[in-house]
């Protein structure tokens, strides 16, 4: 490798160049261009409405599911464009996996949660399947609340552990990137401790991008932040700056209360 090739803990392992997003005639994003360093947590932060989870959407093709949206610009995945016709949806979503805003569990046992997206993959090995089960719960800080009770349905568990559920259930199919849509929303403060210190454990293997309306929470938990005003990138930067030095008016406006 010569000294100017980078290397791949170096490239980005999202790149978004000139994204526009329309929902019908109507647009949501207006040329959003940023980096998603590897291995990091990027906060998207920004009231209400300001295209936060559209854009979360974007990253893993969600909004193919809304018959009228468009999206216009590139986002490259470890260099590889996920909009061109050679990428494949389902191996998208695999490798770019998603945590929604409440919790949403499969009427099924705790087990058959964890390893639904390694059956659609046609894995049926059962050492295979009860290894990546006790990983992706211990991964999730969550093997030894539930260990003797994986037949069990999930739907008993409290939302707290319903959520770090859907974590184990996203990291057990090995993905590069984890999208948490408000997370810990839902959740009761307790919960939400115990969801914030699982992201700081699992930014050593992954990638992650959370959305949240917390401002403590963007600035505990992540270490690059993105504030996106009416479907514009006003300012992304390490979050610790944006946080303490922002060099726009209107996210030091934001971030100090003054609107939003």
């Amino acid at each position: 490798m010569s000294e100017t090739t980078p290397t791949s803990s170096q490239i980005p392992v999202i790149d978004v160049e000139n994204l526009n997003f329309y929902y019908g005639p109507s647009q949501a994003l207006y040329n959003l261009n940023l980096t998603f360093p590897r291995r990091k947590v990027t906060a998207l932060i920004g009231p209400s409405g300001c295209g936060k989870s559209t854009f979360l959407r974007c990253l893993n093709r969600m909004n193919d599911l809304v018959d009228v949206a468009r999206v216009e610009g590139e986002i490259l995945l470890n260099g590889v464009d996920i909009n061109s016709s050679a990428m494949d949806v389902i191996e998208l979503r695999r490798r770019v996996g998603m945590v929604f805003q409440k919790s949403n569990p499969f009427p099924k046992s705790i087990y058959e949660n964890v390893i639904y997206g390694l059956r659609i993959a046609g894995v049926n090995n059962k050492a295979v399947l009860d290894e990546a089960v006790e990983k992706s719960l211990k991964g999730a800080a969550l093997w030894d609340e539930v260990k003797d009770r994986l037949n069990e349905s999930a739907l008993g568990m409290s939302g707290g552990q319903q959520q770090r559920l859907c974590i184990a259930r996203a990291i057990a199919v090995n993905p590069e990137v984890i999208l948490m849509d408000e997370p810990c929303s839902a959740l009761d403060p307790k919960s939400t401790a115990r969801v914030e210190e699982l992201i700081g454990e699992l930014r050593k293997d992954y990638t992650i991008i959370i959305v949240t309306h917390n401002m403590q929470q963007a600035a505990r938990v992540s270490d690059y932040t993105a504030f996106l005003y009416e479907g514009i990138l006003i300012e992304y930067g390490p979050t610790q700056e944006i946080f303490m030095k922002p060099k726009n008016k209107q996210t030091e406006d934001y971030i100090t209360g003054r609107f939003g």
